[in-house]
């Protein structure tokens, strides 16, 4: 999985990293920097997947801007940025990639990039490490990257010229290197284009959907997807779905399903049925009628269920329209269901009850996201880092902590740690 992102001079941060673990939380006020780090997850995976640089952050006729686009990709006054992540494939092995992208005017390219191979031993310790490929700036008059691909012989490494309009990471997928450097590309890409970036809308899911194999960011063909499920997978997500929306209404729910609608049986439809009344009479909504809490919960439940092993699965605002009173039902789901299925969660939220649906015990899976006292720069800060934290605890729950402003409080008694 992914363990660590690293964001230097990236949109609103000089110097961070984030820490993910299987459940990460991510706090703080408006304007603190969460959807900026999220952000940048969002252009690794686009990058990864063969998208341009300058694309990834402008869009195109596919991909909608990144927020802030060119003029704000960039920490000012600064006109580059680096993102590297720490992908860990095994207790011995990790892969560590780094990528610095140049903004020049309405250009954006590769101003430098690197993977490296990481071998541990017993106790953890470092008993191997290669760089895989590395680019150079030399003195030419060619608008290619120099890169330099390892192949084990001192001062013999392989050198290619390459585009700089694309990552080379995605590049390497075409060309013929070494076992060792194809496998760690492609470990890399994999983990990387397995991030999905999801923000639900209830809005775009009350329609008609065709049948779909992958869920799109915006949760709009939910009916779709599951409707496409192959018949033994299909009843049993669907029982998973039943399972956990059950939990949420003041009424009990006794089934959701999809099924195939229209002349051509292409299209689909979410449905659920009520226990209003009796049996005989049985009281079913489709996603028209449903609340958008409710879908968008749906639209959650579906994403863990439907993800392949191995995603890193990221939700801004993951509690939004869900009554404060089920906040431990979506920590509960979001634990369980990435524990049985391999898939990885960040989630952003302001609610308090959240945090006290976590628990102490998920203190050291909690990040704050704030401003530099001296800078105004976004940082991240693990909670349980803050030193003034068990003085804080005795005094109120998290989310307690959190309403009454005492986290950034601390952190800025604390000189920002």
């Amino acid at each position: 999985m992914i363990k660590e992102l690293k964001l230097r001079n990236w949109k609103s941060f000089n110097d961070t990293t984030l820490y993910i673990d299987p459940l990460t939380i991510v706090i703080g006020a408006n304007a603190s920097g969460k959807s900026n780090c999220l952000d940048a997850l969002l252009f690794l995976q686009r990058v990864a997947s063969g998208v341009g640089i300058l694309q990834a952050i402008n869009g195109d006729v596919n991909l909608p801007v990144l927020r802030g686009g060119m003029e704000w990709v960039c920490c000012k006054p600064h006109k580059q940025f680096t993102l590297e992540v720490i992908v860990s494939v095994s207790n011995s092995t990790e892969y560590h990639y780094e990528l610095t992208v140049r903004i020049n005017g309405t250009k954006a390219e590769v101003f430098m990039e690197k993977l490296a191979f990481w071998g541990y031993g017993l106790k953890d310790t470092l008993i191997a490490k290669h760089i895989l490929y590395v680019t150079k700036e030399e003195k030419s008059s060619s608008p290619g990257i120099p890169t330099y691909f390892y192949t084990g012989e001192a001062s013999n490494d392989k050198r290619i010229e390459l585009n700089r309009s694309h990552c080379i990471l995605s590049q390497t997928e075409t060309m013929n290197l070494s076992e060792h450097i194809q496998k760690g590309a492609k470990e890399v890409l994999s983990h990387l284009q397995r991030i999905f970036v999801f923000e639900p809308i209830p809005s775009h899911m009350r329609n008609y959907t065709p049948f779909s194999d992958k869920l799109l960011t915006d949760g709009s063909n939910i009916a779709g997807v599951l409707a496409g499920l192959e018949g033994q997978r299909k009843t049993k997500v669907e029982k998973t779905l039943t399972k956990y929306l059950k939990a949420l209404p003041e009424q009990d729910i006794k089934r959701v399903w999809t099924e195939p609608v229209g002349k051509f049986q292409t299209d689909a439809m979410l449905y659920c049925e009520e226990g209003w009344t009796n049996e005989s009479f049985p009281y079913i909504v489709d996603a028209r009628g449903m609340s958008d809490g409710t879908l968008r919960y749906l639209a959650v439940v579906t994403a863990m269920l439907t993800r392949e092993s191995g995603s890193l699965l990221v939700i801004e605002e993951v509690d939004n329209g869900l009554h404060p009173s089920r906040a431990h039902i979506l920590i509960g789901m979001l634990k369980t269901l990435g524990k049985e299925r391999g898939i990885d969660v960040i989630v952003t939220t302001h609610n308090p009850a959240i945090l006290d649906a976590a628990g102490v015990r998920m203190i050291p899976f909690i990040t704050v996201a704030h401003r530099d006292n001296k800078t105004g720069g976004s940082r991240l800060t693990q909670l349980e880092d803050i030193h003034q934290l068990p003085k804080l605890m005795a005094g109120g729950s998290l989310g307690r902590l959190t309403t009454e402003g005492r986290i950034e409080s601390a952190l800025k008694l604390e000189g920002n740690p």
